[in-house]
């Protein structure tokens, strides 16, 4: 049976580690309210965008030379794939899923003869991945804050178009977890290069603009501009799916630590009872034995 010292020991390393869950938990949901509104104010923006290009797409018709980031190569040979993850754990399984969904998406296309390239934007899937013999060309690491999401995105594109025109990469595809809500995060498998569903927004723009220099230039420029809003929506939907995933890990955390600690104190309150009870039983023993003497 352990000693009440070793009660009262247990007791507060339990408390001391529940204190810093709660204040994890209390820091991870004021970041997820802000990823929440980033997330929402952004999400029109890039929807719109995708509206446009499918209006200069009916307006243009069929060009002779579509620019290679709308039509892609005729051969397929390597795939770069941006896998989002988070630069810290503490977050439940947000890490391991996307660690184990990047590698499925992988292997399909190694089956398929393709060669896989990997960014990865977050130190754990870089950590994973390397743990299991898998080569990452370049890691993104502390580019997840609040503040440098945009200029990630940004950075990102450029290394992205340096590749795909160097002919190093002939298709790009992300990889994240698109946020519903704190509790309902889904694994997304995302196609960015050449551009995914732009030929399904049909829908008219009532007023005609007058489009300078030209559609096709302005195409061109706009199809740019859609990749790195596309891998802006992705930093953002990963960093709230984070900030979710990490407060719901630390709410549970909290919770258990309490349910611990009232069973310890349970057994710390039944040991001091049982001890004061033999106490007592031979202070009184005692007592007999003296005055039978």
């Amino acid at each position: 049976m352990a000693s009440l010292k070793e009660f009262r020991t247990r007791i507060a390393s339990i408390q001391s580690t529940q204190k810093i869950t709660s204040a994890m938990k209390m820091v991870s949901g004021a970041k997820l309210r802000r990823a929440e509104e980033a997330v929402a104010k952004a999400r029109p923006y890039t929807e719109h965008l995708r509206r446009i290009l499918g209006y200069l797409l009916n307006r243009v018709g069929d060009l002779e030379n579509p620019p290679a980031l709308l039509a892609g190569r005729k051969i397929v040979k390597t795939v770069l794939f941006i896998v989002f993850s988070s630069d810290r754990g503490l977050c439940g399984s947000f890490n391991a899923n996307i660690g184990r969904e990047a590698n499925r998406a992988m292997a399909s296309c190694r089956k398929k003869g393709l060669q896989v390239q990997i960014f990865c934007v977050g130190r754990k899937a870089a950590d994973s991945l390397k743990g299991q013999g898998i080569e990452v060309r370049e890691v993104f690491v502390d580019k997840l804050h609040p503040q440098f999401l945009l200029k990630t995105a940004q950075e990102l594109t450029e290394r992205i178009l340096s590749l795909f025109r160097a002919q190093e990469v002939d298709e790009v595809r992300l990889l994240y977890n698109h946020f519903y809500s704190a509790l309902n995060f889904k694994f997304v498998n995302y196609r960015l290069i050449p551009v995914e569903d732009v030929f399904s927004t049909t829908e008219a723009i009532p007023t005609l603009p007058i489009i300078e220099p030209s559609e096709e230039e302005v195409l061109s420029l706009l199809l740019e501009h859609n990749l790195t809003m596309q891998l802006y929506q992705a930093t953002l939907e990963s960093f709230a799916s984070e900030q979710g995933a990490r407060a719901t890990a630390m709410d549970s955390a909290t919770r258990n630590a309490e349910d611990v600690c009232a069973r310890l104190t349970l057994h710390y309150n039944r040991t001091r009872q049982a001890l004061i009870t033999k106490e007592l039983t031979e202070i009184v023993s005692g007592a007999e034995a003296l005055g039978h003497g």
